[in-house]
Protein backbone atom coordinates (compact mmCIF):
# COMPACT_ATOMS: atom_id res chain seq x y z
CA UNK A 1 0.00 0.00 0.00
CA UNK A 2 2.82 2.30 0.79
CA UNK A 3 4.56 1.83 -2.33
CA UNK A 4 1.22 2.29 -4.66
CA UNK A 5 0.74 5.66 -3.09
CA UNK A 6 4.13 6.96 -3.56
CA UNK A 7 3.67 5.76 -6.84
CA UNK A 8 0.32 7.81 -7.17
CA UNK A 9 1.98 11.21 -5.62
CA UNK A 10 5.21 10.74 -8.04
CA UNK A 11 2.67 10.69 -11.05
CA UNK A 12 0.42 13.74 -9.75
CA UNK A 13 3.84 15.67 -9.40
CA UNK A 14 5.05 14.71 -13.04
CA UNK A 15 1.53 15.43 -14.09
CA UNK A 16 1.72 19.36 -12.15
CA UNK A 17 5.52 19.95 -13.22
CA UNK A 18 4.99 19.18 -16.80
CA UNK A 19 2.03 21.74 -16.99
CA UNK A 20 3.82 24.19 -14.93
CA UNK A 21 6.38 24.17 -17.39
CA UNK A 22 4.29 24.02 -20.45
CA UNK A 23 2.81 27.09 -18.90
CA UNK A 24 6.11 28.81 -18.04
CA UNK A 25 6.84 28.50 -21.77
CA UNK A 26 3.86 30.14 -22.99
CA UNK A 27 4.00 32.86 -20.77
CA UNK A 28 7.75 33.08 -21.85
CA UNK A 29 6.89 33.26 -25.17
CA UNK A 30 4.13 35.75 -25.33
CA UNK A 31 0.87 33.65 -25.51
CA UNK A 32 -0.59 35.32 -22.70
CA UNK A 33 -2.10 38.76 -22.89
CA UNK A 34 -2.86 39.86 -19.62
CA UNK A 35 -2.66 37.92 -16.12
CA UNK A 36 -6.29 36.80 -16.47
CA UNK A 37 -5.22 34.91 -19.76
CA UNK A 38 -2.63 33.37 -17.65
CA UNK A 39 -4.80 32.03 -14.88
CA UNK A 40 -7.89 30.79 -17.04
CA UNK A 41 -4.99 29.11 -18.75
CA UNK A 42 -3.28 27.30 -16.01
CA UNK A 43 -6.40 26.55 -14.67
CA UNK A 44 -7.53 24.23 -17.96
CA UNK A 45 -4.23 23.02 -18.02
CA UNK A 46 -4.31 21.89 -14.82
CA UNK A 47 -7.94 20.33 -15.20
CA UNK A 48 -7.45 18.62 -17.79
CA UNK A 49 -3.77 17.33 -17.04
CA UNK A 50 -4.86 15.82 -13.88
CA UNK A 51 -8.44 14.24 -14.89
CA UNK A 52 -6.91 12.94 -18.10
CA UNK A 53 -3.59 11.51 -16.56
CA UNK A 54 -5.33 9.92 -13.31
CA UNK A 55 -7.65 8.17 -15.60
CA UNK A 56 -5.01 7.36 -17.83
CA UNK A 57 -2.51 5.95 -14.96
CA UNK A 58 -5.41 3.94 -13.43
CA UNK A 59 -7.23 2.55 -15.93
CA UNK A 60 -4.06 1.62 -18.62
CA UNK A 61 -2.11 0.63 -15.84
CA UNK A 62 -4.06 -1.99 -14.70
CA UNK A 63 -5.28 -2.98 -18.77
CA UNK A 64 -1.14 -2.99 -19.22
CA UNK A 65 -0.32 -5.36 -16.56
CA UNK A 66 -3.20 -7.91 -17.24
CA UNK A 67 -2.20 -7.65 -20.79
CA UNK A 68 1.31 -8.42 -19.78
CA UNK A 69 0.46 -11.37 -17.77
CA UNK A 70 -1.37 -13.15 -20.86
CA UNK A 71 1.79 -12.16 -22.96
CA UNK A 72 0.63 -9.39 -24.88
CA UNK A 73 3.10 -6.98 -26.56
CA UNK A 74 2.27 -3.46 -24.82
CA UNK A 75 4.13 -1.78 -27.80
CA UNK A 76 0.84 -0.14 -29.53
CA UNK A 77 -1.26 -0.59 -26.71
CA UNK A 78 0.09 1.82 -24.68
CA UNK A 79 0.53 4.54 -27.46
CA UNK A 80 -3.12 3.99 -28.47
CA UNK A 81 -4.44 3.72 -25.19
CA UNK A 82 -2.55 7.01 -23.74
CA UNK A 83 -4.11 8.82 -26.97
CA UNK A 84 -7.47 7.21 -26.10
CA UNK A 85 -7.24 8.40 -22.80
CA UNK A 86 -6.00 12.22 -23.14
CA UNK A 87 -9.13 12.33 -25.45
CA UNK A 88 -11.65 10.68 -23.09
CA UNK A 89 -9.96 12.70 -19.76
CA UNK A 90 -10.05 15.72 -21.84
CA UNK A 91 -14.02 15.79 -22.68
CA UNK A 92 -14.27 15.29 -19.23
CA UNK A 93 -12.02 18.09 -18.27
CA UNK A 94 -13.73 20.44 -20.76
CA UNK A 95 -17.07 19.62 -19.81
CA UNK A 96 -16.15 19.99 -15.88
CA UNK A 97 -14.99 23.57 -16.90
CA UNK A 98 -17.52 24.49 -18.87
CA UNK A 99 -20.11 23.68 -15.68
CA UNK A 100 -17.74 25.97 -13.87
CA UNK A 101 -18.23 28.98 -15.60
CA UNK A 102 -14.27 28.85 -17.46
CA UNK A 103 -16.34 28.68 -21.06
CA UNK A 104 -19.04 28.94 -23.19
CA UNK A 105 -20.86 26.21 -24.55
CA UNK A 106 -20.78 27.89 -28.09
CA UNK A 107 -17.21 27.13 -27.95
CA UNK A 108 -16.78 23.87 -26.19
CA UNK A 109 -15.38 21.69 -29.23
CA UNK A 110 -13.57 24.15 -30.78
CA UNK A 111 -11.47 24.93 -27.54
CA UNK A 112 -11.62 20.99 -26.76
CA UNK A 113 -10.04 20.05 -30.00
CA UNK A 114 -7.60 22.75 -29.72
CA UNK A 115 -6.70 21.62 -26.49
CA UNK A 116 -6.86 18.11 -27.49
CA UNK A 117 -4.29 19.13 -30.13
CA UNK A 118 -2.12 20.15 -27.60
CA UNK A 119 -2.53 17.84 -25.32
CA UNK A 120 -1.81 14.83 -26.77
CA UNK A 121 1.53 15.18 -28.21
CA UNK A 122 2.54 15.99 -24.53
CA UNK A 123 0.69 13.40 -23.18
CA UNK A 124 2.99 10.88 -25.71
CA UNK A 125 6.14 11.90 -24.40
CA UNK A 126 5.34 12.06 -20.45
CA UNK A 127 3.43 8.64 -20.59
CA UNK A 128 5.92 6.91 -23.05
CA UNK A 129 8.78 8.27 -20.80
CA UNK A 130 6.93 7.35 -17.89
CA UNK A 131 6.24 3.98 -19.23
CA UNK A 132 9.44 3.23 -20.19
CA UNK A 133 10.78 4.31 -17.14
CA UNK A 134 8.40 1.97 -15.12
CA UNK A 135 9.42 -0.73 -17.30
CA UNK A 136 12.75 -0.25 -16.55
CA UNK A 137 12.17 -0.42 -12.66
CA UNK A 138 10.59 -3.27 -13.05
CA UNK A 139 13.13 -5.44 -15.17
CA UNK A 140 15.87 -4.06 -12.68
CA UNK A 141 13.49 -5.12 -10.01
CA UNK A 142 13.06 -8.69 -11.60
CA UNK A 143 16.82 -9.19 -12.14
CA UNK A 144 17.55 -8.16 -8.21
CA UNK A 145 14.84 -10.89 -7.22
CA UNK A 146 17.03 -13.25 -9.80
CA UNK A 147 20.15 -12.05 -8.40
CA UNK A 148 18.69 -12.29 -4.70
CA UNK A 149 17.08 -15.77 -5.42
CA UNK A 150 20.57 -17.07 -6.99
CA UNK A 151 22.72 -16.07 -3.73
CA UNK A 152 20.07 -17.75 -1.46
CA UNK A 153 20.28 -20.83 -3.50
CA UNK A 154 24.21 -20.62 -3.90
CA UNK A 155 24.40 -20.19 -0.07
CA UNK A 156 22.41 -22.69 0.60
CA UNK A 157 24.15 -25.40 -1.37
CA UNK A 158 27.57 -24.35 0.18
CA UNK A 159 26.11 -24.63 3.44
CA UNK A 160 24.49 -28.13 2.69
CA UNK A 161 28.32 -29.38 1.34
CA UNK A 162 30.09 -28.08 4.01
CA UNK A 163 27.44 -29.84 6.16
CA UNK A 164 27.78 -33.08 4.12
CA UNK A 165 31.49 -32.69 4.32
CA UNK A 166 31.48 -31.87 7.78
CA UNK A 167 29.36 -35.23 8.53
CA UNK A 168 31.67 -37.21 6.52
CA UNK A 169 34.61 -36.30 8.13
CA UNK A 170 33.16 -36.56 11.61
CA UNK A 171 31.73 -40.18 10.65
CA UNK A 172 35.33 -41.20 10.85
CA UNK A 173 36.38 -40.31 14.06
CA UNK A 174 34.53 -43.27 15.75
CA UNK A 175 36.14 -46.27 13.83
CA UNK A 176 39.49 -44.29 14.83
CA UNK A 177 38.42 -44.28 18.61
CA UNK A 178 37.05 -47.82 18.69
CA UNK A 179 39.64 -49.32 17.19
CA UNK A 180 42.62 -47.77 19.34
CA UNK A 181 40.26 -48.41 22.58
CA UNK A 182 39.11 -52.17 21.49
CA UNK A 183 43.45 -52.37 20.99
CA UNK A 184 43.55 -51.50 24.62
CA UNK A 185 41.28 -53.71 25.66
CA UNK A 186 42.71 -56.65 23.35
CA UNK A 187 46.17 -56.22 24.67
CA UNK A 188 44.81 -56.57 28.27
CA UNK A 189 43.12 -59.99 27.78
CA UNK A 190 45.44 -62.40 27.88
CA UNK A 191 47.24 -60.94 30.75
CA UNK A 192 44.13 -59.50 32.77
CA UNK A 193 40.97 -60.48 31.34
CA UNK A 194 38.65 -59.67 34.94
CA UNK A 195 40.33 -55.89 33.81
CA UNK A 196 39.50 -56.28 30.29
CA UNK A 197 35.72 -56.93 30.99
CA UNK A 198 35.93 -54.20 33.58
CA UNK A 199 36.74 -51.76 30.53
CA UNK A 200 34.64 -53.17 28.55
CA UNK A 201 32.19 -51.92 30.50
CA UNK A 202 33.70 -48.23 30.56
CA UNK A 203 33.91 -48.23 26.66
CA UNK A 204 30.26 -48.68 26.31
CA UNK A 205 29.32 -46.04 28.79
CA UNK A 206 32.06 -43.87 26.70
CA UNK A 207 31.23 -45.11 23.23
CA UNK A 208 27.79 -43.86 23.98
CA UNK A 209 29.19 -40.25 25.51
CA UNK A 210 30.86 -39.84 22.09
CA UNK A 211 27.65 -40.96 20.43
CA UNK A 212 25.46 -38.50 21.90
CA UNK A 213 28.40 -35.80 21.35
CA UNK A 214 28.48 -36.06 17.72
CA UNK A 215 24.67 -35.07 16.75
CA UNK A 216 26.34 -31.48 17.68
CA UNK A 217 28.76 -29.98 15.70
CA UNK A 218 30.16 -28.36 19.12
CA UNK A 219 30.09 -28.99 22.16
CA UNK A 220 31.65 -27.89 25.57
CA UNK A 221 35.48 -28.40 25.99
CA UNK A 222 34.51 -29.73 29.92
CA UNK A 223 32.24 -32.80 27.89
CA UNK A 224 34.96 -33.39 25.31
CA UNK A 225 37.39 -33.75 28.17
CA UNK A 226 35.19 -36.09 30.46
CA UNK A 227 35.39 -38.54 27.73
CA UNK A 228 39.40 -37.89 27.22
CA UNK A 229 39.94 -38.63 31.16
CA UNK A 230 37.96 -41.97 30.71
CA UNK A 231 39.94 -42.70 27.41
CA UNK A 232 43.13 -42.31 29.50
CA UNK A 233 41.49 -44.64 32.76
CA UNK A 234 41.33 -47.18 30.13
CA UNK A 235 45.10 -46.63 28.84
CA UNK A 236 46.40 -46.46 32.17
CA UNK A 237 44.83 -50.11 32.54
CA UNK A 238 47.13 -51.59 30.04
CA UNK A 239 50.15 -49.50 30.45
CA UNK A 240 49.99 -48.93 34.31
CA UNK A 241 52.48 -46.67 36.03
CA UNK A 242 54.22 -46.29 32.63
CA UNK A 243 51.42 -43.54 31.42
CA UNK A 244 51.75 -40.35 32.96
CA UNK A 245 49.17 -37.91 32.25
CA UNK A 246 47.44 -34.76 33.40
CA UNK A 247 44.75 -32.36 32.42
CA UNK A 248 44.80 -28.61 33.64
CA UNK A 249 42.33 -26.51 31.99
CA UNK A 250 41.66 -22.53 32.57
CA UNK A 251 38.42 -22.04 34.11
CA UNK A 252 37.48 -19.77 31.53
CA UNK A 253 38.25 -22.42 28.72
CA UNK A 254 36.08 -25.16 30.38
CA UNK A 255 32.88 -24.25 28.45
CA UNK A 256 34.16 -23.14 25.58
CA UNK A 257 33.10 -24.88 22.53
CA UNK A 258 35.25 -27.25 20.38
CA UNK A 259 34.33 -30.07 18.11
CA UNK A 260 33.79 -33.34 19.25
CA UNK A 261 36.65 -35.81 20.24
CA UNK A 262 38.57 -33.04 18.74
CA UNK A 263 41.17 -33.34 21.86
CA UNK A 264 40.35 -36.99 22.10
CA UNK A 265 41.77 -37.30 18.64
CA UNK A 266 45.02 -35.43 19.62
CA UNK A 267 45.24 -37.42 22.97
CA UNK A 268 45.08 -40.79 20.59
CA UNK A 269 48.01 -39.21 18.47
CA UNK A 270 50.13 -38.72 21.80
CA UNK A 271 49.63 -42.09 22.64
CA UNK A 272 50.58 -43.75 19.37
CA UNK A 273 53.51 -41.02 18.71
CA UNK A 274 54.68 -40.73 22.19
CA UNK A 275 53.58 -43.55 24.21
CA UNK A 276 54.08 -46.39 22.33
CA UNK A 277 57.29 -45.54 20.71
CA UNK A 278 59.04 -45.55 23.76
CA UNK A 279 56.95 -47.97 25.78
CA UNK A 280 56.18 -45.30 28.73
CA UNK A 281 55.91 -41.36 28.91
CA UNK A 282 53.51 -39.12 30.14
CA UNK A 283 50.43 -36.94 27.77
CA UNK A 284 49.95 -33.69 29.15
CA UNK A 285 46.87 -31.36 28.40
CA UNK A 286 46.20 -28.02 28.82
CA UNK A 287 44.04 -25.29 27.49
CA UNK A 288 43.65 -21.75 28.13
CA UNK A 289 42.37 -18.74 26.44
CA UNK A 290 44.66 -16.21 25.50
CA UNK A 291 45.77 -13.78 23.16
CA UNK A 292 44.73 -10.43 21.81
CA UNK A 293 41.64 -12.12 19.58
CA UNK A 294 41.08 -13.77 22.42
CA UNK A 295 41.66 -17.51 21.11
CA UNK A 296 41.09 -20.88 23.01
CA UNK A 297 44.41 -23.32 22.64
CA UNK A 298 44.34 -26.97 23.52
CA UNK A 299 47.72 -28.28 23.65
CA UNK A 300 48.62 -31.77 24.41
CA UNK A 301 52.48 -33.03 25.05
CA UNK A 302 53.75 -36.54 24.96
CA UNK A 303 57.59 -37.45 25.66
CA UNK A 304 57.84 -39.39 22.28
CA UNK A 305 60.60 -37.91 19.34
CA UNK A 306 58.02 -35.67 17.43
CA UNK A 307 57.00 -36.00 13.68
CA UNK A 308 56.00 -34.13 10.99
CA UNK A 309 52.48 -32.45 10.92
CA UNK A 310 52.79 -32.16 6.49
CA UNK A 311 53.81 -35.84 6.21
CA UNK A 312 50.52 -37.24 8.43
CA UNK A 313 48.63 -39.71 6.03
CA UNK A 314 45.51 -38.69 4.07
CA UNK A 315 42.69 -40.18 6.48
CA UNK A 316 44.72 -40.39 9.65
CA UNK A 317 43.05 -38.78 13.03
CA UNK A 318 45.00 -35.63 12.56
CA UNK A 319 44.77 -35.08 8.66
CA UNK A 320 40.74 -35.41 9.64
CA UNK A 321 40.88 -33.13 12.69
CA UNK A 322 42.39 -30.55 10.45
CA UNK A 323 39.90 -31.20 8.03
CA UNK A 324 37.00 -30.55 10.34
CA UNK A 325 38.70 -27.53 11.65
CA UNK A 326 38.67 -26.21 8.32
CA UNK A 327 35.08 -26.82 7.61
CA UNK A 328 34.08 -25.25 11.15
CA UNK A 329 35.75 -22.33 10.80
CA UNK A 330 37.64 -21.69 7.53
CA UNK A 331 41.73 -20.31 8.29
CA UNK A 332 40.77 -18.91 11.93
CA UNK A 333 41.60 -22.39 12.87
CA UNK A 334 44.34 -24.65 13.03
CA UNK A 335 46.84 -27.32 13.78
CA UNK A 336 50.74 -26.89 14.52
CA UNK A 337 53.18 -29.21 15.84
CA UNK A 338 56.56 -28.12 17.80
CA UNK A 339 58.91 -29.22 20.75
CA UNK A 340 58.96 -27.40 24.06
CA UNK A 341 61.24 -28.83 26.74
CA UNK A 342 62.11 -32.30 25.26
CA UNK A 343 58.41 -32.83 24.51
CA UNK A 344 56.28 -33.12 21.12
CA UNK A 345 53.24 -30.46 21.80
CA UNK A 346 50.30 -30.48 19.53
CA UNK A 347 48.48 -27.16 19.54
CA UNK A 348 44.32 -26.68 18.78
CA UNK A 349 44.08 -22.87 17.94
CA UNK A 350 40.29 -22.38 17.46
CA UNK A 351 38.65 -19.17 17.61
CA UNK A 352 36.15 -18.10 20.58
CA UNK A 353 32.25 -18.44 19.44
Amino acid sequence: MAMAGNKWVLALLWINLAVAIVIVVENAAGQFASPQDLMRAAAFALVYANLAGLIGTLVLGVLAERLAQRGVSLRFVVPVGIVVFTALGGLLAQALLMQLGYGAPEHFWPEYLNNLRVATPLALVFGLGAFAHASLQTRVAVMEEKLHAQQLSDERTRKLAAEARLQSLEARVHPHFLFNTLNSISALIPVNPVQAEQLVGRLAVLLRASLDSGRQALIPLREELNMVASYLDIERARFGDKLQSSIDVQAEAQERPVPPMSVQSLVENAVKHGLMARGEGGIFVKAVVDGPNLRLRVEVRDTGPGFDLTVVPAGHGLDNLAERLQALFGDSAGLRVFRRDEHTVVEMALPIR
